[in-house]
C-alpha cells in the first residue's frame, strides 16, 4: 500500500499461534472528532467491589473502566439485555420469581442459584426489559458505527438462547412504529447521514450461514460462497457475495425485506419463528478525508495553488459487520425433530466452536481453533483481530431456563477478556488524483486551443483586410480600363458600320445583274442530285434482298441442330432427376435412423435417471424392481441398434455426416460417434477412420453448445488411450479444448472438456507441451463455474499432473544415484494453482477433496516446492491430511512426505509444533 495507507492505533492483537500481544504503532485518539466526543469518550462509572459479590469478571467495569477506555480501546465490549416475560411464562412461572435481578446503575446482574444464594456479574452495560431500542443502539452499536465512519472495521453481534430477542434487537424494521427500529436500520441511518454520496460510497452484502453452507440472501441461487483468507494480513473476504450500493434508506429497507424473506425459520416450542441460520450483514463504507472538489488554479497561473490542488485525496475504508446468531437450544425443550433437529445440531456445533475460540483467546492459549467452523472463520477479525467489537447477550427471566441463561452470561464474561488491535485503513486515492490531472490537462489544452484560435482569427482578419484593399485597387483599375475599351470599341464600330453601308450599296447593284443566270443553273443541279439518289437506293435494296435469303438458309440449319441437341439434354435431365430422387431417399432413410437412435438414447437416459440408485420411498420399491430389467433391456437394445447401424451404414458414412449442412443431422451424427467411442473396441476404428480429426475440426468450427458437449465427451473417451493422447496433442487438441472451455457456459460441457484435459494430464511425455498450450490455465479458468462435477474433473486433472511431476522427479533422483534432483518448481505452482488447491483441500465434496489431497501429497514430495507450499498455507493442509484423511493410503503418503522433508520439519520445529 502507498504511503498514508493502513495505520495501527493503540491496542493489542492476540497471535493465534503463540498467544503473544503486539503494541500498536501510534495511540488511538478517540476525541479526534469534537462533534462525537461525548459519545466516543463516554466513561462508565467505576464501582468498587461489594462485600456481597461472589463472582466478578476480569473484564467487568469494577475498578477497571479507565484502563478499558484509555489503555485497551480494542477490548470487546459486552452488554446484557433482559427480555420481559411472555404470556406463557406469566402463566407457567406465576408462582416463581425471575431467575435474574438487574442493577443497571451499577452495571451488575445477579443470577439466583436458589432462594438464598446468588452469583453477581458485571458488564459494560446492563439493559432492563424496559430499555428502548434507541437506548440499546446508543450504548451498544453507535460507538462502533462511528469508528467505522472513521476508517475502522467494526462488529455488532447478538448472542443468546432462542426466543430471547436477538433478531428483535438487531433486525427490527420498525415499519409500523419507528421507535421499534433495530440496530441495523438505525446504523444505516447514521451512516447515510454522515457520508456524502457525491464522493463517498456505501455498499451492502447480506448472507446467512445455514448448515455450514454460506448462502447469499440477496441472490438465493448463489448458495455456496467460498471464504478467502489473505495469508499475509489474515483479512477474510467473500468474493462471490452480492454487493449492492446503497443511495437512500428506502432502498436499504427493501433490501433487508428481500433478505429476510429468504432466511430459514421454523416453529419450535421456544419460539414460533425461530431463526435456523446465522445472518451476517456487511456494510462497506468508503470516505474521502480531503475536499471532494478539484481546486482549479487562479487566472494568473499561480503554480503553488495548482500544486496544492493536485495532492491525492486520502480515503478511509471501514467495514461494519452485524451478526444475528441463531439461538442455542436444547432438543428436549425445543421439541425439534427431523430436519429441524439436524438444523439445531448444526447451530449448536457452530456456537460451540465460537465458544472454544473465545475461551482460547480469553485464556491466552497458544492455539485458537478458528478453522473448526465457517462461523469462526468469518468472525476471525471480530475476536482477536483488528475490528472494534460490541456484543449484546440476550437472556430471559424464566427460572426454567436458568442453565441456558448461565451459559449465555459466562459466554459474555469470557468475551470481555478478548482484546483486539484496532487498525485504521487509509490510502491515497490516486484514481481521483489522476482524474484531477486529466481535468487540469484538459483545461490547459482548452486554454491553448482558445489562444491558438484567437491568434488564427487575428491572422485571418489581417489577411482579409489586405485582400479587400487589393481587390478594391484591382476593381478601380479594371473599371478605368473598361471605360477606355468601350470608348475605342464604340469608335471602331461606328467606322465599320459606315464601311458596311457603302459595301451593301455596291452589292445591291451587282446582284440585280446576276439573278437570272443563277436561277437556271440551280434547277439543273437539283435534277442531277435526285437522279443519283434514286440509283443508289435501288442498289441498296438489291443487296438487302440477297442478305435476307442467306440468313433464312442459315436459320433453317440451326433449327435442325438445336432440335437434336434438345432431345439429348432432355434425356440427361431425366437421368439426373432419377439419380437425385434415389439419393434423397437414401439420405432420408439415414436421417430417420439417426433420429430414432437419438430419441431412443435420450429416452433410455431419462429412464435410467428416474430409475437410478438412491433412496426410494416405501411403495415405489416394488415398481422399480419391475422397471429396472426393462431399462436394462432398453440399454442393450440401444447398443444393439447402434451396432446394427455401425454395420449397415458404415463408419465412413457416419463420419461424413459430421460435415452435413443440416444442423440436426450433425448433432445426431456426433451423438452416434460419441456412443461408439464409449466402447473401447470401437475407439481404434474411429481413430483410424479419421474420426478423431473430424471431432476436433467440428469442435473448433461449430458454435452449437450441444455439439461442443457431445464432441468433448467423445474426445474425453478417446483420450484414455496413450496413443490417442499424443495424436490429440499433435493436432492442437489442447488449444481447441481451451477455447471451448473459455466460451462455454453449460456446466455439462465444461465437465466434458475438463475430463478430456484431465485424461491428458496423466501422460508423462506431454506435460510440458500441455502446459505450454494453456492446458493448466484452462483447468484453473473452469473453477469459476463452481459446479461440483466440473470442480471434481479439475481436481482430477491437477492430481494427475502433480503425480506425473512427482514420478518424473523420482526418476531424475534415481538416475543420478541420489546425487541430483529436479531443479525447477512445479508447473502447477508457476501457473498459480496452489491457492485454489489449498482452498479446496478440505472441500465438502468427497471426489474434489480426495483428488486435491493427492495433489498436495505429490507436490510436497519434491523438496523445491516446500518453501512455496509453506508460504501458501499448504503445510497445514498436509499436516491435517496426515492426521484426519479418511483414506489410509493418502494419510500414510502425507505422513511419509512430512517426515522425509527437511524443510517441512524445520518449519514445524520453528513453530514449536511436535510431529
Amino acid at each position: 500500500m502507498a504511503s498514508g495507507g493502513a495505520n495501527y492505533r493503540n491496542g493489542t492483537q492476540r497471535n493465534s499461534l503463540k498467544g503473544t500481544t503486539t503494541a500498536t504503532d501510534r495511540q488511538l485518539s478517540m476525541n479526534s472528532n469534537p462533534s462525537k466526543a461525548a459519545l466516543k469518550n463516554k466513561s462508565l462509572s467505576s464501582v468498587g467491589a461489594s462485600s456481597g459479590l461472589r463472582k466478578s469478571s476480569p473484564g467487568s467495569l469494577g475498578g477497571g473502566t479507565a484502563k478499558d477506555d484509555a489503555g485497551v480501546p480494542g477490548r470487546v465490549r459486552v452488554a446484557v439485555r433482559l427480555r420481559p416475560r411472555n404470556a406463557e411464562e406469566s402463566v407457567a412461572d406465576a408462582d416463581f420469581s425471575d431467575c435474574v435481578e438487574l442493577q443497571p446503575e451499577f452495571k451488575r446482574l445477579k443470577l439466583r442459584k436458589n432462594n438464598w444464594d446468588t452469583d453477581t456479574y458485571e458488564f459494560d452495560e446492563v439493559l432492563t426489559e424496559f430499555a428502548s431500542q434507541k437506548r440499546v443502539y446508543e450504548v451498544v452499536a453507535k460507538p462502533v458505527v462511528e469508528s467505522v465512519l472513521d476508517g475502522y472495521n467494526g462488529t455488532v453481534m447478538a448472542y443468546g438462547q432462542t426466543g430471547t430477542g436477538k433478531t428483535y434487537t438487531l433486525g427490527r424494521l420498525g415499519e409500523e412504529d419507528t421507535a421499534d427500529r433495530g440496530i441495523i436500520v438505525r446504523a444505516m441511518e447514521d451512516i447515510l447521514a454522515d457520508v456524502s454520496l457525491e464522493s463517498d460510497s456505501v455498499s451492502v452484502s447480506y448472507l446467512q450461514l445455514y448448515m455450514e453452507s454460506l448462502q447469499d440472501l440477496l441472490d438465493p441461487t448463489n448458495d455456496n460462497i467460498s471464504i478467502v483468507e489473505d495469508p499475509k494480513s489474515g483479512d477474510v473476504s467473500l468474493p462471490g457475495a452480492t454487493l449492492v450500493e446503497i443511495r437512500d434508506q428506502q432502498s436499504f429497507l427493501e433490501l433487508l425485506q428481500l433478505g429476510e424473506a429468504h432466511r430459514y425459520a421454523a416453529n419450535t416450542r421456544l419460539n414460533t419463528e425461530s431463526s435456523r441460520s446465522h445472518a451476517l450483514l456487511m456494510v462497506h463504507v468508503k470516505r474521502s478525508v480531503k475536499g471532494r472538489e478539484l481546486a482549479h488554479s487562479s487566472q494568473n497561473g499561480n503554480s503553488t495553488n495548482m500544486a496544492k490542488s493536485l495532492r491525492p485525496t486520502l480515503v478511509r475504508k471501514g467495514k461494519l459487520v452485524v451478526v444475528d446468531l441463531a439461538g442455542s437450544e436444547r432438543i428436549d425443550k425445543s421439541g425439534s425433530e427431523g430436519h429441524t433437529l439436524e438444523e439445531a445440531k448444526s447451530i449448536n456445533l457452530s456456537l460451540s466452536a465460537l465458544g472454544k475460540c473465545i475461551n482460547a483467546l480469553a485464556e491466552n492459549s497458544a492455539h485458537v481453533p478458528v478453522r473448526d467452523s465457517k462461523l469462526t472463520r468469518l468472525l476471525r477479525d471480530s475476536f482477536g483481530g483488528t475490528a472494534r467489537t460490541s456484543l449484546v447477550i440476550t437472556i430471559g427471566p424464566s427460572p426454567r431456563h436458568r442453565g441456558e441463561t448461565t451459559s449465555t452470561i459466562m459466554f459474555g464474561q469470557r468475551a470481555m477478556k478478548v482484546e483486539n488491535m484496532l487498525k485504521l485503513k487509509e490510502e491515497f486515492d490516486y484514481k481521483s488524483l489522476a482524474r484531477k490531472l486529466d481535468i487540469q490537462l484538459d483545461k490547459l489544452i482548452m486554454e491553448h486551443e482558445r489562444k491558438q484560435k484567437a491568434f488564427e482569427e487575428e491572422i485571418e482578419r489581417i489577411t482579409t483586410d489586405t485582400q479587400n484593399q487589393i481587390s478594391e485597387a484591382e476593381r478601380n483599375y479594371a473599371d478605368a480600363m473598361e471605360k477606355e475599351r468601350l470608348k475605342y470599341q464604340k469608335d471602331y464600330m461606328e467606322s465599320i458600320k459606315k464601311l458596311e453601308e457603302k459595301w451593301m450599296m455596291n452589292q445591291h447593284k451587282l446582284g440585280e445583274r446576276k439573278d437570272q443566270t443563277a436561277s437556271t443553273a440551280e434547277e439543273v443541279a437539283e435534277l442531277k442530285k435526285l437522279l443519283s439518289k434514286e440509283t443508289s437506293l435501288r442498289k441498296a435494296a438489291e443487296e438487302e434482298v440477297n442478305n435476307l435469303k442467306s440468313q433464312l438458309a442459315q436459320l433453317k440449319m440451326s433449327e435442325a441442330s438445336a432440335n437434336s441437341e434438345s432431345l439429348k439434354l432432355r434425356k440427361m435431365l431425366e437421368d439426373e432427376a432419377y439419380r437425385k430422387e434415389k439419393l434423397e431417399g437414401e439420405i432420408s432413410m439415414l436421417q430417420t435412423q439417426l433420429l430414432q437412435l437419438s430419441f431412443e438414447a435420450d429416452e433410455t437416459r431419462r429412464r435410467l435417471d428416474r430409475g437410478g440408485p438412491g433412496k426410494v420411498p416405501g411403495d415405489l420399491d416394488s415398481l422399480i424392481s419391475q422397471v429396472r430389467p426393462q431399462v436394462n433391456d432398453s440399454v442393450n437394445e440401444e447398443k444393439a441398434s447402434i451396432a446394427n447401424l455401425f454395420e449397415q451404414v458404415g463408419l465412413q458414412k457416419i463420419l461424413s455426416l459430421l460435415e452435413a449442412e443440416d444442423a440436426d443431422v450433425r448433432i445426431h451424427a456426433v451423438k452416434v460417434v460419441a456412443n461408439l467411442a464409449a466402447e473401447e473396441s470401437n475407439q481404434q476404428k474411429i481413430v483410424e477412420a479419421g474420426g478423431l480429426t473430424s471431432l476436433l475440426l467440428l469442435l473448433g468450427s461449430s458454435e452449437d453448445e450441444t455439439i461442443h458437449r457431445v464432441a468433448a465427451g467423445a474426445i474425453a473417451n478417446l483420450a484414455m488411450n496413450e496413443t490417442n493422447q499424443e495424436l490429440i496433442m499433435s493436432e492442437g487438441g489442447i488449444r481447441l479444448l481451451s477455447i471451448t472451455a473459455a466460451n462455454a457456459e453449460d456446466p455439462q460441457t465444461l465437465r466434458m472438456v475438463a475430463g478430456a484435459i484431465a485424461n491428458l494430464c496423466g501422460n508423462d511425455k506431454l506435460q510440458n507441451k500441455l502446459r505450454g498450450e494453456g492446458g493448466i490455465k484452462a483447468l484453473l479458468g473452469m473453477v469459476k463455474c463452481g459446479h461440483p462435477d466440473v470442480l471434481a474433473q479439475v481436481a482430477r486433472g491437477i492430481a494427475n499432473f502433480a503425480k506425473c511431476e512427482s514420478r518424473a522427479s523420482a526418476q531424475v533422483i534415481q538416475f543420478s544415484n541420489g546425487t541430483g534432483s529436479k531443479t525447477g518448481r512445479s508447473l502447477l505452482i508457476e501457473d498459480g494453482a496452489l491457492p485454489w488447491i489449498v482452498q479446496n483441500a478440505n472441500n465438502d465434496a468427497s471426489p474434489i477433496r480426495r483428488h486435491i489431497e493427492l495433489a498436495v501429497c505429490h507436490l510436497a514430495q519434491h523438496e523445491v516446492n516446500a518453501r512455496d507450499m509453506i508460504t501458501g498455507g499448504a503445510l497445514w493442509e498436509l499436516v491435517r491430511i496426515s492426521q484426519d484423511c479418511s483414506r489410509e493410503d493418502i494419510r500414510t503418503l502425507a505422513h511419509r512426505t512430512l517426515t522425509s522433508s527437511p524443510t517441512f520439519l524445520a518449519e514445524l520445529r520453528r513453530l514449536r509444533i511436535d510431529y
